[in-house]
């Protein structure tokens, strides 16, 4: 079978993210500081997989990490590159599907963070992103990443919510398929131009692995060491509810 094309580059999102979805930082930089905390000193090198607008992997380099920032979309690496450059840091953006990236050297730590890893097109993909991972890491290197659950699939990707900022509003419509562990969110996007208002739609789609499913991918793709953390704490007063998002931190071995 051939093997099924990646998510398409988001447009929108990528344009819009951060003043859309900037309400989640608090929650994963919560998170990073509880589980990542106790290892960062000792972390020289990193990649920052599924980078977004490259926040996080600008905010690393800052630090003096040496980063490379991977995403598919290439809208989402000029942000990257931009940011980068604006905060004067050395961050080197390679645009790449998960699955098949490769990096030019080495490095500490992988992270995948904001559900990112949710985003590739089928179930059988994880092991395609764990592998590619465990070549990029240095030994005794380690993978951080989050994913929705089916919890969360249930519980929020089934409703309808509204988000809005200074001159975008935007109107995400989910849909859950339990039997597939597959769902979709419809965005349309209300984009203000000059006095009228303009219409764009998009899909965003989303797969689920249960936890034994990614502690054994996780495994076999070499990891020797995997933790957990419940997400629902990091995401005080939201609709992230207990058991909805994991935290994940695997290690290869030394």
């Amino acid at each position: 079978m051939a093997e099924q094309p990646a998510n398409l580059p988001y447009r929108w999102l990528a344009e819009y993210y951060d003043r859309v979805f900037g309400v989640d930082r608090s929650a994963l930089e919560a998170a990073r500081r509880e589980v990542l905390g106790p290892i960062l000193p000792r972390v020289n090198s990193g990649c920052d997989l599924a980078c977004g607008s490259g926040t996080e992997a600008v905010a690393m380099a800052w630090k003096g990490v040496r980063m490379f920032a991977v995403d598919l979309s290439p809208a989402m690496c000029r942000l990257a590159r931009q940011k980068a450059r604006i905060a004067g840091v050395r961050l080197q953006v390679l645009c790449a599907d998960m699955r098949t990236f490769r990096l030019p050297s080495k490095v500490d730590l992988v992270t995948c963070e904001g559900d990112a890893l949710n985003h590739v097109p089928g179930k059988s993909d994880l092991i395609h992103v764990a592998r590619s991972v465990t070549k990029a890491l240095s030994p005794g290197g380690y993978f951080y990443f989050d994913v929705n659950n089916r919890a969360g699939f249930k519980s929020y990707w089934g409703t309808t919510l509204w988000m809005e900022a200074p001159g975008v509003v935007a109107v995400l419509r989910g849909t859950h398929d339990c039997a597939r562990d597959h769902a979709w969110v419809d965005v349309e996007w209300f984009i203000r131009s000059g006095r009228c208002w303009k219409r764009r739609h998009e899909r965003v789609d989303e797969v689920c692995w249960g936890a034994a499913e990614i502690r054994r991918t996780l495994r076999a793709a070499g990891f020797t060491d995997v933790r957990a953390w419940d997400s629902a704490p990091f995401f005080a007063n939201s609709i992230v509810g207990p058991g909805c998002r994991t935290v994940y931190l695997a290690r290869m071995p030394r």
